[in-house]
């Protein structure tokens, strides 16, 4: 049980600081300033409510990872970001439906109805490496 509470707390604070630096970096790239502040001050931003999204990681991920350990890499880098965008799309409807907006509304980009953007697919490819090494090193050293 504290196993397997680290790894909700883990991944839902891996999950927030990976999105606070990608905001930071995408927007350094872009040149969009967040909050007023200078471009270079690397200035991100995430949401509480993505806190129990990414803690889902362990929780879902977790029997997900364990059942596609023998497939190629490939593979299951595209399953893991097909899950990735049903559970953002699924968690976005609900949010907009429960308080009246959903916090992240996608404007541009190949996006579907504001709640993913499919362009972003690389990003969430390689957060998935991440979360699958991270996860598979955590599960066998706890």
């Amino acid at each position: 049980m504290i196993k397997k509470a680290f790894l909700v707390l883990f991944f839902g604070c891996l999950g927030i600081t990976c999105e606070i630096f990608m905001v930071a970096l995408s927007n350094l790239i872009t040149g969009t300033q967040l909050f007023n502040e200078p471009i270079w001050s690397l200035t991100g931003k995430s949401y509480v409510w993505m806190f129990p999204i990414y803690a889902l990681i362990p929780v879902l991920g977790g029997p997900l990872m364990k059942k596609c350990k023998a497939l190629p890499l490939i593979i299951r880098l595209i399953i893991y970001a097909g899950i990735i965008y049903i559970v953002e799309f699924l968690s976005g409807f609900l949010l907009e439906q429960f308080t009246g907006k959903c916090p992240w509304e996608y404007t541009s980009g190949w996006h579907i109805m504001g709640y993913i953007r499919l362009d972003y697919i690389p990003i969430w490819m390689a957060f998935a490496y991440l979360a699958e090494s991270l996860y598979i090193f955590l599960d066998k050293k706890l």
